[in-house]
């Protein structure tokens, strides 16, 4: 009988053994995989020690906006960071499910240019949690500034203001009202307003200048051959007007205030259609970014005044990047060098824009 107890309690305590040690080992197997789960997270998409950006574009409706990708990846290259990229597509939900994948994937800092001001808090708030500092780029948002870094890009007001001070001046002499049709891009976008502003608070110096539309062409080149086509196809040819005069509800249009030049190439493909001739039409034509198309337009006469808005923000993006891993603090704005091209340019010293 003892034998019997003896040889039940080896039994059992060799089962109990057994047990305790594929515990063990099943212990250990998953504390590594969690382990070499958390490290693959961030390990697995770089193959050094490389700053890891997440970057977030709106998307490439126009060569502006193409270049400024472009200028991202090409400095990216040069300071050896690496870009984990995301192209939103136009579309706000993609933006904040890409910010929310940089966040797991623990890269080191996030740079995004919002598509509208609103809506940014909460995954900004997961950033900030995530102990990830964020980048705005070209547009900046409505939110809380303690949830981001900073902003690099253009002064969108005084971009307003340079356009408007070229039409001041261009109608220094003009008497009468002087009648402004505003194409505008893309509705609750932080630039949008901008530049209206800045356009706004210039000609409100002078009673004359009057915005008698303001129309949304979403930053879209078709968007601007739209609006072309009906301002021009029932308010020109219908009417029995001069085909180089433009009409809105019957008035005038002396400006065309465009606020980006895909909008205005867009609009000059319209004229061309209805055989409208740009250099006899009479009316001014400002647009606002300084691609080589309307560069060439303004050249030919098409355009008077072409306000640049420099896309190459890379080398300025790549340089906050590194100071801000660091754990430095950088400017809570950053603005680039931009200028303004007119007519009355001496057109053999400008540069090809290479967008």
């Amino acid at each position: 009988m003892k034998r019997i107890i003896g040889k039940n309690l080896i039994i059992s305590l060799s089962i109990l053994f057994i047990t305790i040690a594929i515990a063990v080992i099943i212990s250990v197997t998953l504390i590594h995989s969690k382990t070499l789960n958390n490290s693959l997270t961030k390990k697995n998409i770089k193959n050094s020690d490389k700053l890891i950006l997440g970057f977030s574009q709106i998307g490439s409706e126009s060569s502006w906006r193409t270049r400024n990708t472009q200028s991202i990846f090409e400095a990216a290259a040069d300071n050896d960071i690496q870009i984990l990229f995301d192209d939103a597509q136009q579309k706000q939900e993609n933006q904040l499910k890409a910010i929310r994948s940089f966040i797991v994937y623990q890269v080191d800092v996030i740079a995004f240019v919002p598509i509208v001001e609103d809506g940014w808090d909460n995954v900004l708030q997961e950033a900030k949690d995530a102990g990830i500092p964020v980048i705005l780029v070209d547009r900046q948002i409505n939110a809380d500034p303690s949830l981001y870094a900073g902003f690099l890009g253009e002064n969108g007001v005084e971009e307003g203001r340079r356009a408007a001070r070229y039409l001041v001046n261009k109608c220094k002499n003009r008497s009468g009202d002087i009648n402004i049709f505003e194409i505008s891009g893309t509705e609750n976008s932080s630039i949008v307003e901008d530049r209206a502003r800045g356009f706004r608070e210039i000609i409100s110096t002078n009673s004359k200048f009057k915005i008698i539309h303001s129309e949304n062409g979403d930053f879209l080149r078709s968007r601007g051959k739209e609006i072309g086509d009906i301002l021009l196809a029932s308010n020109v040819l219908e009417n029995g007007n001069t085909t180089n005069t433009i009409y809105y509800n019957k008035q005038k249009i002396d400006v065309i205030f465009s606020h980006n030049d895909s909008m205005t190439l867009g609009f000059l493909d319209s004229m061309e259609a209805h055989k409208i001739n740009p250099k006899g039409k009479g009316t001014i034509i400002i647009s606002i970014d300084g691609e080589q198309e309307c560069i060439d337009a303004m050249i030919a006469g098409k355009i008077n005044c072409v306000v640049e808005c420099n896309p190459n923000h890379g080398q300025m993006l790549m340089a906050l990047v590194k100071q801000i891993a660091r754990g430095e603090p950088i400017p809570r704005i950053t603005y680039n060098y931009e200028t303004v091209f007119t007519e009355d340019d001496n057109f053999s010293k400008y540069d090809p824009r290479g967008y």
